[in-house]
């Protein structure tokens, strides 16, 4: 079975890398797409493949949606798109996965995605997530991320992932290119579960500059960063009309001291057990659904 339809070949990559998100269960505050997506954008992206919704969704579960585009009636399917893109500063290219997480054969759409990658000669995978926390938008966004080797983890200054428990397609997609003998990173950010139904830029913001980070890209976030500025006003202006929810986020920052340095860094890391921790308490709170 065809899983990625090569649309456009693209040319010969550079030592590139796989960078990944899902928009769906493992996406709160639409942190984890919001940084794919935010590359694409900067980056000039160039798509060339695409995963065919219909194999992969049950349109009941994930259902399409219709707009209006100049007076045309269009309608928009669960997208699994891959871009190309040359990343400033690393000498390499990157290869993005603008995805919604699929509702059915995961196994199947998984390991066409490392097929994928192993034809594009790519040299690492990148997958990226949110999860909801008890930390309030006025601290620093927790971010952690782990690697399958240790070797790679020690390079890169990561942690070696110990969940265990219920996993998104994040999770399977990680072990299906970790099986295909692909290295393969993972980076998470922890929103604020009051905001985990609306995009959180802060949240963007934090991830994409830790993947940069970890693979030396210089691409300039200026803009996004003023966003989320922007975007915390607008937060501390909702709070000073709900006192429940100002009392609450009271709460919150009296549990979470402001670091040391009074610099609240989007950058800022939690150890990987905490933000474990802290993702097993999630599961737990939905039930595993």
């Amino acid at each position: 079975m065809e899983v990625v339809r090569i649309r456009r070949k693209p040319p010969t990559l550079r030592r590139p890398v796989l960078l990944v998100a899902f928009q769906g269960w493992n996406d709160a505050g639409e942190a984890a797409s919001g940084a794919v997506q935010l590359l694409v954008r900067e980056l000039g992206a160039t798509g060339f493949a695409d995963v065919d919704a219909e194999d992969f969704f049950d349109f009941q579960a994930t259902r399409p949606t219709v707009r209006r585009v100049e007076g045309v009636r269009r309608i928009d399917w669960p997208d699994n798109r891959l871009y190309w893109a040359d990343l400033p500063g690393a000498d390499r290219h990157v290869v993005l996965l603008d995805g919604t997480e699929p509702n059915l054969r995961w196994r199947t759409f998984a390991a066409g995605i490392a097929d994928t990658a192993l034809d594009l000669g790519v040299e690492m995978v990148v997958t990226l997530g949110a999860l909801q926390v008890d930390v309030p938008h006025t601290r620093p966004v927790p971010v952690t991320g782990s690697a399958s080797d240790p070797v790679l983890a020690t390079r890169l200054g990561l942690a070696r992932s110990t969940y265990e428990g219920p996993t998104g397609m994040t999770g399977v997609l990680h072990h299906a290119c970790v099986e295909a003998g692909l290295d393969a990173v993972s980076v998470w950010a922890g929103v604020p579960h009051y905001l985990s139904g609306t995009p959180f830029l802060t949240a963007t913001l934090a991830l994409t500059e830790r993947v940069l980070g970890l693979l030396g890209a210089d691409v300039s976030l200026d803009a996004l960063a003023r966003e989320a500025v922007s975007q915390a006003d607008d937060i501390g202006a909702l709070l000073a009309e709900d006192d429940d929810l100002a009392e609450y986020v009271a709460e919150l920052e009296q549990r979470t001291p402001p670091p040391t340095d009074e610099r609240a860094l989007p950058d800022t890391e939690v150890s990987g057990d905490e933000l474990a921790a802290e993702f097993e308490r999630y599961l737990r709170d939905r039930g595993g659904s």
